[in-house]
C-alpha cells in the first residue's frame, strides 16, 4: 500500500459516533462525532461535520470541524475550512477563505487543549495560500 492510499472512507451521508483509530489515511465526507487518534492522516472533505476530540499526524481540511485538535506535524485548511476550537500543530497552511475561531499553539508538545481563554478569529483573506506560524 503507497503511503497516501486512503486506508477507510466514511462518504457523504454517513452519521457515526464512537471512537476511531486507523492507521494510514482516512477521508471523512460524512458526520463523525467522538474522538479520532491516530499516527496518520486525517482527511475531512468540504461536506464532512466532524465534532470531538482530534490527535493526528497530518489533518487536511475542507470542511467543519468543531473540537479540540492535536496535530504533531502538518495541518492543511482549505479556503472552505471551518474549524471552531483549539488547535495545537507544528506546521499551519491556510488558504484565503479558511476560518478558525480559538486558540492557535504552534508547539506540538504544548497542547491548548480545555484553554479557552484569548479565542479569536482567523480570516486569510489578502493571499491565496500562506504558512501561519503562531505561539
Amino acid at each position: 500500500m503507497a503511503k497516501d492510499d486512503i486506508t477507510a472512507f466514511l462518504g457523504s451521508g454517513t452519521i457515526y459516533n464512537g471512537h476511531l483509530n486507523f492507521v494510514g489515511s482516512v477521508r471523512i465526507d460524512g458526520q463523525f462525532t467522538g474522538e479520532i487518534k491516530s499516527e496518520g492522516t486525517l482527511i475531512l472533505g468540504k461536506d464532512a461535520r466532524v465534532e470531538g476530540a482530534i490527535q493526528v499526524s497530518q489533518l487536511v481540511l475542507s470542511g467543519n470541524l468543531h473540537g479540540d485538535v492535536i496535530v504533531t506535524g502538518k495541518t492543511i485548511m482549505h479556503k472552505s475550512a471551518n474549524l471552531t476550537g483549539n488547535l495545537t500543530t507544528k506546521s499551519l497552511i491556510m488558504e484565503e477563505g479558511a476560518l478558525l475561531q480559538g486558540s492557535i499553539c504552534m508547539d506540538a508538545t504544548q497542547p491548548v487543549l480545555g484553554k479557552s481563554a484569548g479565542l479569536g478569529k482567523v480570516d486569510i483573506a489578502d493571499s491565496e495560500l500562506r504558512d501561519v506560524n503562531i505561539q
